[in-house]
């Protein structure tokens, strides 16, 4: 009886301890995951075969979206030369190879010139010719149907800051969104699958490139109204002394309220070295840039990206750059979370952990 007894005082004992080891709190927090893929382009530090392989191989571990941003083959396009030749001899392979690692891939067909918006693409200079040209509106229309076609990439840009284009060459804007449009409907005719969008400069969106006040896009929904994705351009040290001055909503408010679109980040970043003296110096150290990294997850994660693309995943050595190097590209030369020699910069280790969340 006493034995019974005891049983019983241990088992009314043990039950609750029981519980409590199965219910003894709230649940733990969900692990962190990511709607965005992520990635890079296969831009090198220096223009060499050895390095542009050498760079794809180190973040094609770290990425699952790959971006090819290219001007158009401008030259060869406008002599006569078969866009589906060109591009099986200077892209299926690469895209092959992306494919082969999991990832999707974003093609994006810059129309001007992308490091001086307020100019021609560099290509149609070099050959006195121009976006306006019926001529080259149609080269540009036969090489996005043959993008869509061999590389069948999944989401297709047909400009690329659109807005930054319109404020920087009028001139040169309407010919931009006429060839966009007539590329779009093209597409459309062909049954292209891609997922077709043009970037915006969302700093000029935010008037943080011109008069400070917020502009928006809407001129850029209406003009280019077949998008389906809004592209984002983000350069946010063109604007904010550090990452954690950037507004909770700097990507949401981009948005329509009553016809919202899917958002990719598709070229960004910010540096890990200033660059220039006097009052427009940008001013950056590498701890400033490793805490770019989880302030851009989070407004990333605001607005449920599709993708975030860093352009460059090196530094560019501008002693080796093929003369002439651009007079604006040092702007830029420093955001790569590996250095021009490889070595890997605080920034990358918070990339990383970001890659490693399971996708949502």
């Amino acid at each position: 009886m006493k034995r019974r007894s005891a049983l019983r005082a241990l088992a009314a004992l043990a039950a609750p301890a029981g519980l409590a080891a199965c219910n003894g709190g709230p649940d733990p927090p969900p692990a962190p995951t990511r709607t965005w893929r992520m990635g890079f382009s296969n831009l090198p530090p220096r223009v060499t075969l050895n390095d542009v392989m050498h760079t794809i191989e180190l973040w094609s571990t770290r990425g699952d979206l790959a971006a090819m941003h290219d001007e158009p083959p401008w030259a060869e396009l406008l002599a006569g030369a078969s866009p589906e030749a060109i591009l099986q001899r200077d892209k299926l392979g690469l895209a092959e190879y992306y494919r082969g690692k999991g990832m999707q891939l974003m093609f994006m067909t810059d129309l001007t010139d992308g490091l001086d918006r307020g100019q021609e693409a560099p290509g149609l200079r070099a050959l006195g010719r121009s976006l306006a040209e019926p001529a080259v509106q149609q080269a540009l229309r036969s090489w996005v149907l043959a993008v869509s076609r061999l590389l069948k990439p999944e989401y297709l840009g047909l400009a690329a800051e659109t807005n930054l284009i319109r404020a920087a060459a009028p001139s040169v804007y309407p010919a931009v969104r006429q060839t966009a449009n007539d590329a779009a409907a093209d597409l459309r005719a062909a049954g292209s699958s891609a997922v077709l969008f043009v970037s915006v400069q969302v700093e000029v969106a935010w008037g943080r490139r011109g008069n400070g006040v917020f502009a928006g896009i809407a001129t850029d929904r209406a003009d280019f109204a077949f998008m389906q994705m809004i592209g984002l351009s983000s350069y946010p040290y063109l604007g904010y002394a550090q990452p954690e001055d950037l507004p909770a909503d700097y990507y949401s408010r981009l948005q329509s309220p009553n016809s919202p679109l899917p958002m990719m980040l598709c070229e960004g970043g910010w540096p890990s070295q200033g660059v220039g003296s006097g009052p427009g110096a940008i001013q950056s150290t590498p701890a400033l840039q490793a805490r770019y990294v989880p302030r851009i997850a989070a407004l990333l994660d605001g607005v449920a990206a599709r993708g975030w693309i860093q352009l460059t995943f090196t530094d560019i050595d501008l002693a080796e750059w093929p003369p002439p190097v651009p007079p604006n590209l040092a702007t830029f030369a420093t955001l790569g979370f590996v250095d021009a020699q490889y070595a890997a910069k605080p920034a990358l280790a918070q990339w990383d952990a970001l890659f490693a969340r399971p996708r949502a």
